[in-house]
């Protein structure tokens, strides 16, 4: 049997981030102000050179500045 999350292309993932972020919007405004916060990440990463760090990058801005480029490229073919 296939999952329907597998089914609309989803990975698990991204499957419970979108459950998550409906089940906060559901929530009264006191209690989902609270749940917003919790679900807020802010994860960060650098690539690593020649044995050197590189500049440290925030990896939500960084995922939607890579999808955005995915797009025009795909566009454009």
């Amino acid at each position: 049997m296939a999952f329907a999350w597998k089914a609309a292309g989803l990975t698990y993932n991204r499957y419970l981030a979108v459950a998550s972020r409906v089940v906060r919007r559901s929530l009264k405004d006191d209690k989902r102000i609270a749940a917003e916060r919790r679900g807020e990440m802010e994860l960060r990463f650098a690539k690593w050179e020649n044995g050197k760090q590189g500049e440290m990058k925030n990896v939500a801005s960084a995922n939607e500045a890579a999808m955005a480029e995915a797009a025009s490229h795909q566009g454009s073919s």
